[in-house]
């Protein structure tokens, strides 16, 4: 009996067969939505195996090593938004440079929410990623970010300023995901112009002016106890470098230069501190709001006091704040109350807004979306030291708070330059 002949797979350039290919993509699409669920270390490649109906364990056949899997999904995900980066780059000015690259990310979005494009992963998790996969990973990220800052590149901008604003526009664009979850696939690009409107434009009224304040007090230690308060620190850095898992009692003592045992004499157990550094979080946030909201003035001079505090805050000795991006790794009895509470102090700010646009300070805009840029931007502070180097608690807020307040590129307005303003509080 004779062997029937077998058709031969028809083959890629690179020598894998088409049905090769396909898995694999599969497989990146399922990790992508398990690290953005679970985070790069929460997630397994069983679960991923599971995902696409592979048997457990049998994805090492595509990637040895989950670290593997990650960078494949990270440099996935960095080559699809600088490729948006180079078609926006094509447009003849800035201001439509900076949209052409937000209604690109939209489209992508919209693909990704109809199954039409596979699932990119975000970049939360960026740097919980170990060496080598976590260098390589880096330093494609790293160029990605010199290409955003040559596509807002403006005449008369400093290299400061212009870190300062790639910085601005990747927190916003990442962003747009959250924000276009609110809308239906079709209107993702509405979301998009919404953003944009706000980045190029701002939010200042004709007239109002950037007022650097600078003048509020530091606020006192959370804890009162200065031991606690450097766990509190050191925690609250590594979950935003390592995400939640990353963040273990070793790597915080370490930090720390102590003992696991002097661990344990402060602190319960890390997620007893976890929940101890978001409380913290949510505490400097609120009294700063609560702060700006006692002041005399309109609700642009009370926006300016609250960013400004909190960006300064981000870079100070009692910084830095959690950020927003720590939350998706969290266990699920912890990430629910988190997730909200950080809404509605987002939302905080669009107390602000709604009040500037009627009093006249702020021009009309979405206040909601407006507040989830504003939020975005003071959160993305934790970070702007290492995109912008010479960054400090100085100057920190007038080179990412102010381009988003004033705008990036203003129609019928200059920038204003900062001036010192001596507000008081009421009573």
């Amino acid at each position: 009996m004779s062997r029937a002949k077998q058709t031969p797979q028809p083959r890629t350039k690179d020598g894998e067969t088409r049905r090769f290919a396909r898995k694999r993509e599969a497989i990146l699409d399922a990790a992508a939505r398990l690290f953005n669920q679970k985070g790069v270390r929460g997630a397994t490649l069983s679960a991923v195996a599971q995902a696409v109906g592979l048997i457990p364990n049998s994805v090492t056949y595509y990637y040895r090593k989950k670290e593997d899997l990650a960078a494949a999904c990270f440099m996935r995900a960095i080559e699809e938004l600088d490729a948006l980066v180079a078609q926006a780059s094509a447009q003849s000015e800035p201001r439509r440079r900076v949209a052409a690259l937000f209604h690109g990310y939209a489209d992508l979005l919209a693909g990704v929410a109809r199954g039409a494009h596979a699932e990119l992963v975000t970049f939360n998790d960026l740097r919980a990623l170990p060496p080598p996969h976590g260098d390589s990973v880096f330093a494609a990220y790293t160029d990605m970010f010199r290409h955003i800052r040559a596509l807002v590149h403006a005449p008369g901008l400093s290299r400061l300023e212009l870190n300062g604003r790639a910085q601005l526009v990747l927190s916003l664009l990442h962003s747009l995901r959250a924000i276009a979850e609110r809308f239906e696939p079709d209107d993702y690009n509405v979301a998009a112009d919404r953003v944009i409107d706000i980045l190029l434009d701002g939010l200042a009224a004709p007239g109002e002016q950037w007022t650097a304040h600078g003048f509020l007090p530091r606020p006192a230690l959370v804890t009162g106890d200065a031991s606690a308060e450097a766990f509190l620190r050191a925690a609250t850095q590594l979950i935003n470098e390592q995400g939640y898992r990353g963040a273990s009692v070793e790597r915080i003592s370490a930090r720390l230069n102590v003992t696991k045992g002097s661990f344990y004499h402060h602190n319960d157990n890390k997620d007893e501190l976890v929940a101890q550094c978001f409380a913290r979080t949510f505490d400097v946030v609120r009294r700063r709001q609560n702060e700006a909201r006692a002041l005399d003035g309109s609700g642009w001079t009370k926006l300016c006091v609250a960013t400004e505090a909190l960006t300064r805050h981000q870079l100070g000795p009692e910084g830095p704040l959690l950020r927003v991006t720590a939350m998706s790794a969290l266990p699920e009895t912890m990430r629910d109350d988190a997730t909200n509470t950080m809404a509605h102090l987002s939302e905080r700010f669009g107390i602000f807004i709604v009040d500037g646009i009627a009093d006249g300070s702020i021009r009309p805009v979405d206040s909601s979306i407006a507040a989830h840029c504003v939020n975005a931007t003071i959160n993305a502070a934790a970070a702007l030291e290492r995109w912008a180097p010479g960054a400090d608690a100085s100057n920190a807020a007038e080179i990412l708070i102010r381009p988003l307040l004033v705008g990036l590129y203003p129609r019928g307005q200059a920038e204003s330059k900062p001036r010192k303003a001596a507000t008081k509080a009421k009573g």
